[in-house]
């Protein structure tokens, strides 16, 4: 797998883990690395560019993108997304923000 300079290492990602984790309930083993599919969102986020034009170095683009739509919502009582926790800890908050500005944007053309 190619390194991207979105991608964070598996020593951050530790630390984010268990929220990522916590975001879904467990039905099932998990068949995809949580790691690759943030790195792949973190991708998304960094460049812009469509959920389909992921690199194939990535799972899937479907796979992703559910994972976003989970991670995205707050849950049952609190304000903040995962999403939103997870990339203030990482100090990639700026980059979330300024993506769905561009989201926003887009949908009210």
């Amino acid at each position: 797998m190619n390194n991207y300079p979105s991608d964070i290492t598996r020593a951050q990602f530790k630390k984010i883990a268990p929220l990522l984790e916590a975001a879904r309930k467990k039905t099932r083993p998990r068949t995809l690395d949580l790691h690759h599919v943030f790195n792949a969102l973190l991708y998304v986020l960094k460049t812009g560019c469509q959920w389909r034009a992921l690199p194939k170095d990535y799972p899937k683009w479907r796979s992703v993108h559910r994972y976003f739509q989970v991670w995205s919502i707050p849950r049952a009582g609190e304000t903040s997304a995962v999403l939103d926790v997870v990339l203030k800890k990482i100090g990639r908050g700026a980059s979330y923000r300024q993506w769905q500005k561009t989201q926003n944007l887009i949908r009210h053309r």
